[in-house]
């Protein structure tokens, strides 16, 4: 069946398979061994889930229990799909096809559409905006121009989720959706589109999965063949998966417990419900798949441990079913800055300091606690936003990019680069290289001809933009023949030029130097030195737009998104009026409460609250909060511990207990007296699982008080010296007591 597979057999390296191993850690480690039956992967931020599956895909190969040809990996984004092509070739595992739902599906599409429907494959609809507008000049519906581009969003939404044209009124209204417009009228729209399509024998990226999902339960044939053509599966961003998409999976596995399917995905990372897409299939995986191997990857490489925290605080205010599944992350870097909040009057100001304070990262340089402009990113909620900090970059003559601009490979300077090179590469004896004393003074050689020089152009502008593509070239060259030396290996421009072609096969290209804008949304899957996340006020972030608690709850895993990029440098800011002199009416973001200096808030469960102190207009303060420890192992067997309330009392929860009974009552008492007192629920003060782990290492210092998970620096200063005198079995200073008729009602009849 090569004519849709086009993979080339691979016999393995069973010798050598040991070798894709080294390095990995031992939860890693399990997933790469993990090679037969359902296998899912609950990984979070920054644990090196990538890394994890190729290298489970590399052993599978090597060791001869994979043939490559066998092996389809699925993922969201050409991008994505690109470096995993990258990472496996590199781990030798050339043959496995990495693409993603609809690159995947559109080639089975095309090899099986002949003989199961007959004919040529209809016409691809690369954009389907001109149709539905002409759809809805049929319907006689006048639409605006921006609204096309909502109204092309419900019909995708529509389709993802199997809902045809007559049942979109009232599936809208069950799922709490808010229509662009009368949901009768779209679906008079909905119609008229798919109608239009059908007379011109033309087919939208939807209806590619549609119908190859369709072909493979209407051919059990077809069905089996694809089946026996791939026989191990990985997917890539299990939380994002539409039931469109899970359709089709469950055609191409068979969906039985021997389907050799692996998921990795982290259900706290669900931010694009909005499509159609659903973590259900993640959390959802192990009762579908009761003999499944789960593996949780916690430890996190990518961020400081004052990051960490920070992201850890901030899922641990989350509701829902998501929530109840969220990974508590273990930094495995040294410590770092804390993160920075920072207050302004109005919007420009904002963005003007912050393109300053972008500067200083810069003119401090990366061996000085600075960053390369590559390594740092401005985020924010709405592409609109962008526009004031494009600006204020620019003002300074600071380099930048907007995310979702030309594939670095199709750039004209690029490909130019591309073809001198090459023809340098071929020449026996070049003149421009011939005295070049290394590959990267070879690569400057040739693109010097093309304008290339050792310093950066002034402004930012095309030429700007050109320099800095060849100058990412420059820098490849560099960190290539860096890494062929490393490992005791030759290299030439011939060489360089073969890894160019790869990646630009991959389409994995080398960062530019310039900073990221983006929009939340774009930076997933991305990571930088340094992260700005800006214009986080309410109204924008959560969106206004977002009124149910799951829409309110996307917005929490959307920022949550934002804050796992950083690797080292974090600021959140926000402005309190959009124009200069305007009202201040603006609020900070309802979820920085109780993690931002001088707020308080419910729900900051694990150490979240943060430091004492508050935010002036214009002025910065550290988070303050301490810490988190590397990885918790059980006291009583030793294992690592990865659920949140396991971590908390150090042991695993069907391993024995040595909590102080006694104390534990006691503590639950006084909390109750402090949550009447205040007049909230108990668990603001300490939650159970804290009084527990205090119960159970009873402290006798505040230093070791500070160890218990859920003791931050604002609780520490408001209970600890109570909570000591219970712990010495002594009754703490009392205020004076708040009688209960003084009380709200919900705080009166709390049970805690």
């Amino acid at each position: 069946m090569g004519g849709f597979d086009g993979a080339a057999g691979y016999g393995g390296r069973p010798g050598d398979a040991d070798a894709v191993l080294a390095g990995l850690d031992p939860e890693q480690r399990a997933v790469a061994t993990a090679l037969h039956g359902p296998v899912c992967v609950l990984a979070g931020a920054g644990t090196g889930k990538t890394r994890a599956i190729t290298h489970r895909i590399a052993y599978g190969v090597r060791s001869g229990v994979f043939q490559p040809q066998q092996v389809l990996a699925v993922t969201f984004t050409a991008r994505a799909a690109g470096e995993m092509r990258g990472r496996l070739r590199q781990l030798g595992a050339e043959g496995v096809q990495a693409r993603t739902f609809h690159s995947a599906a559109l080639r089975q599409l095309q090899y099986f559409w002949p003989r199961a429907v007959g004919g040529e494959v209809p016409r691809l609809l690369e954009r389907k905006v001109q149709l539905v507008a002409e759809a809805a000049g049929r319907t006689g519906l006048r639409v605006q121009r921006t609204e096309l581009r909502d109204l092309t969003s419900e019909i995708e939404w529509a389709k993802v989720t199997q809902i045809v044209p007559d049942d979109y009124p009232v599936a809208v209204l069950k799922a709490g959706r808010d229509a662009p417009r009368d949901p009768a009228e779209i679906a008079r729209v909905y119609a008229t589109y798919e109608q239009t399509k059908r007379d011109r024998n033309v087919i939208d990226f939807e209806d590619v999965l549609l119908l190859t999902a369709a072909i493979l339960e209407d051919r059990p044939e077809i069905a089996e063949r694809v089946r026996g053509q791939y026989r191990h599966f990985t997917v890539d961003e299990y939380q994002d998966v539409s039931p469109l998409q899970q359709r089709l999976l469950d055609q191409w596995t068979g969906g039985g417990e021997d389907a050799g399917l692996c998921v990795v995905g982290d259900a706290s990372q669900t931010i694009y419900s909005f499509t159609g897409a659903t973590p259900d299939y993640l959390l959802n995986f192990r009762t579908k798949h009761p003999g499944a191997t789960v593996v949780k990857l916690v430890r996190d490489y990518r961020s400081t441990p004052q990051v960490v925290h920070l992201a850890n605080g901030l899922l641990g205010q989350a509701r829902g079913e998501a929530a109840r599944h969220r990974l508590e992350l273990v930094s495995q870097r040294e410590a770092g800055p804390e993160p920075l909040y920072a207050e302004y009057p109005d919007e420009p100001t904002e963005a003007e300091t912050t393109a300053h304070r972008i500067k200083e990262l810069l003119d401090r340089g990366p061996g000085n606690g600075g960053c390369r402009a590559s390594e740092i990113a401005v985020l924010f909620r709405t592409n609109g936003q962008s526009e004031v900090y494009e600006q204020a970059l620019a003002d300074l003559g600071i380099s930048y990019q907007l995310k979702g601009a030309e594939r670095f490979f199709e750039r004209p300077e690029v490909r130019e680069a591309g073809l001198l090179l090459r023809g340098a590469a071929r020449a026996a004896s070049d003149p421009l290289t011939a005295d070049a004393p290394d590959l990267a003074s070879q690569v400057r050689a040739v693109l010097a001809t093309r304008g290339f020089t050792p310093t950066a152009p002034a402004g930012s502008g095309a030429v700007r933009e050109r320099w800095e593509s060849l100058a990412a070239l420059v820098r490849l060259a560099e960190e290539f023949e860096a890494g062929r030396r490393a490992a005791g290996e030759e290299t030439d421009l011939a060489a360089y030029v073969a890894e160019l072609d790869g990646r630009a096969a991959a389409q994995h290209a080398p960062a530019v130097e310039g900073v990221t804008l983006a929009s939340l949304h774009a930076a997933k899957g991305l990571e930088w030195d340094a992260v700005f996340l800006v214009g986080l006020s309410e109204g924008t972030l959560p969106i206004i737009y977002a009124k149910t608690d799951e829409q309110l709850e996307e917005e929490r895993r959307l920022l949550y998104v934002g804050v796992t990029r950083a690797r080292v440098h974090l600021s959140l800011s926000w402005a309190l009026s959009r124009s200069p002199g305007g009202r201040a009416s603006r609020k900070p973001s309802r979820f920085l409460d109780g993690l931002r200096p001088g707020s308080s808030g419910s729900g900051s469960r694990g150490g979240a609250g943060g430091g004492r102190g508050g935010v002036e207009g214009g002025g910065e303060r550290s988070a303050g909060r301490r810490a988190p420890r590397g990885p918790v192992k059980c006291r009583v067997c030793d294992r690592t511990l990865t659920e949140a309330v396991e971590r908390k009392l150090r042991r695993c929860e069907g391993c024995p207990s040595s909590m102080d009974e006694g104390l534990y009552e006691r503590l639950r008492e006084w909390r109750a007296r402090q949550a009447k007192k205040q007049g909230a629920p108990a668990y603001v003060v300490f939650t159970d699982a804290t009084l527990m782990a205090i119960a159970e290492d009873v402290p006798a210092s505040t230093g070791e008080l500070s160890l218990i998970s859920g003791v931050g620096a604002m609780k520490l200063d408001k209970y600890g010296a109570a909570v000591l005198s219970l712990c010495a079995g002594e009754e703490p200073e009392e205020d004076q007591a708040v009688e209960a008729d003084d009380l709200p009602a919900e705080a009166a009849d709390d049970p805690a």
